[in-house]
């Protein structure tokens, strides 16, 4: 088991230019539910180095089965310059589902484009994954685990559409990403493998044959997070300084370390009373620690 600081991922904030869209999307398809509808305040807006999303309308949303995991969309205008998967930061998120071929035959035209058919992944028949672009220009794979995996300790479904249980990180350099969590948050250093990201080479106009260094970090409570190093022509996600990014914006952990002096105290969803602080990784990914 982890001994990190990090625990269960609580929530996953993507920028959405259309919270209609949003809600109707993962309503209808995922089973998602609205739990919290409001504005983002000074105090966050400043905690996140984002100003200007002071006074941003919020849609938090979460899966049927109650989980304490939630998405929170965050509106802001889009961004047409920003191409999913190819820029540092947080680039998709990893979703548990019952049934990924059952979700690929319901999905309601338009409101996903699925860019990975259902498949079993390479190096196991008992994990079976498609992969999504949502409303808002967020990548999702949507992941079913059939049987336990030796020497992985993952989650179980238990909805049709359930809690993201690993976070997508790009960047430039893996082994500066890898370090940066182990300095910040004695997260033990995982081996880096080389694999196909298909969805990525496609957005990347690269073979899919192509093979990137690759590294699952675990944290606390069966949650994860895949540090993918990118090709060269990928940079830094640009983005008015004042806002947050574009596409997966920020990811929240629950956290045991001490909270510090620049911490906050939330109410409402994700944060339910507890104190928050927020930091940046190596790729300049914002993360959110929800202290507990």
């Amino acid at each position: 088991m982890s001994t990190s600081q990090l625990g269960k991922i609580a929530c996953v904030t993507v920028s959405a230019p259309d919270l209609d869209a949003i809600e109707r999307a993962y309503s209808r398809n995922f089973n998602y539910r609205v739990s919290e509808t409001g504005t983002v305040s000074e105090a966050q807006a400043a905690l996140w180095g984002t100003k200007g999303m002071a006074g941003a309308q919020t849609l938090i949303m979460e899966p049927a089965s109650g989980s304490d995991f939630v998405f929170r969309f965050i509106e802001r205008p889009a961004d047409p310059s920003y191409v999913p998967l190819t820029t540092w930061g947080w680039n998709a998120s990893e979703v548990l589902v019952e049934n990924v071929d059952a979700l690929a035959e319901q999905l309601v035209d338009g409101d996903f484009e699925i860019l990975g058919e259902p498949k079993n992944l390479s190096f196991t028949d008992d994990i079976r994954a498609m992969q999504l672009r949502g409303p808002a220009n967020e990548i999702l794979y949507m992941t079913e685990l059939k049987a336990p995996i030796p020497g992985m300790d993952l989650p179980t479904s238990t909805c049709f559409v359930d809690n993201t249980f690993i976070v997508i990180l790009g960047g430039g350099d893996i082994n500066a990403m890898i370090e940066s969590y182990a300095q910040q948050f004695d997260i033990t250093p995982a081996p880096v493998m080389e694999s196909r990201i298909t969805v990525a080479s496609k957005a990347f106009g690269l073979s899919i044959e192509h093979r990137y260094p690759i590294s699952a970090l675990s944290i606390n409570d069966q949650c994860m997070i895949e540090v993918d190093e990118l090709p060269e022509q990928a940079g830094p996600r640009k983005s008015d300084p004042d806002l947050l990014p574009p596409g997966i914006a920020m990811v929240s952990f629950r956290s045991s370390a001490a909270a510090g002096p620049q911490a906050i105290t939330c109410e409402g969803v994700p944060y339910g009373g507890h104190a928050a602080t927020c930091t940046t990784g190596a790729a300049g990914e914002l993360i959110e620690l929800i202290h507990i």
